[in-house]
């Protein structure tokens, strides 16, 4: 194998590694915006948990974020719940930034 070749097969694993790190980030965000609408919605236990994965689902289906904004804001209007466009955005980007941080923060060692 060549150089170029070595270098080809490292971006492409690179590549394949950061797009697998964007959809993991995606789910857990979408787990966790799901979460936090559930709350607003008063949904708790097993309800908020299926609130939440059924999200996720949407999400992936569409591979849309739009797809959850749109499913948060209809519950949110249907249940009379005054929360703007601007904050489901914003929380959705909080949570991605969390979700990142949780998914490329190292494990922690094992003390031995």
């Amino acid at each position: 194998m060549t150089t170029f070749d070595e270098r080809e097969h490292a971006f492409e694993e690179k590549y394949a590694h950061d797009e697998e790190l964007r959809f993991k980030a995606r789910v857990r965000r979408d787990k966790l915006l799901g979460l936090w609408a559930a709350e607003k919605l008063g949904k708790t236990g097993p309800a908020a948990e299926d609130y939440a994965a059924g999200l996720v689902v949407a999400e992936i289906r569409k591979d849309s974020a739009e797809q959850i904004l749109k499913t948060i804001r209809a519950d949110f209007d249907a249940a009379q719940i005054a929360i703007s466009d601007l904050e489901i955005h914003k929380r959705m980007n909080e949570l991605f930034a969390a979700a990142v941080e949780e998914i490329t923060k190292p494990a922690p060692r094992s003390k031995k």
